[in-house]
């Protein structure tokens, strides 16, 4: 949001504000992944047979899209943790 907004990424490094909040913006988004998880993997969804949404392909693409997705967060949460390694 910041990028949009033509803040320059010097100055979006030494924003240490939202510092404080990690811990409970992590465990939203990890909320959020167990909802989608749960969408995706847990009982069937009142999805009328005929509709797009019951189709095995498509419930594919939407599974692999969240394995994808997932690791890309998991990067991102974990990143303060091995950002030493790099600096």
């Amino acid at each position: 949001m910041f990028v949009l907004l033509g803040v320059s990424g010097a100055w979006i490094s030494n924003l240490t504000a939202f510092d404080v909040w990690r811990p409970w913006f992590s465990a939203a988004t990890l909320l959020c992944l167990l909802a989608a998880f749960w969408h995706l993997y847990g009982p069937p969804s009142r999805c009328p047979s005929d509709r797009e949404c019951a189709e095995p392909s498509t419930l594919r693409r939407r599974r692999r899209r969240l394995w994808i997705a997932t690791g890309a967060i998991g990067l991102l949460l974990l990143f303060p943790y091995y950002i030493g390694w790099f600096v």
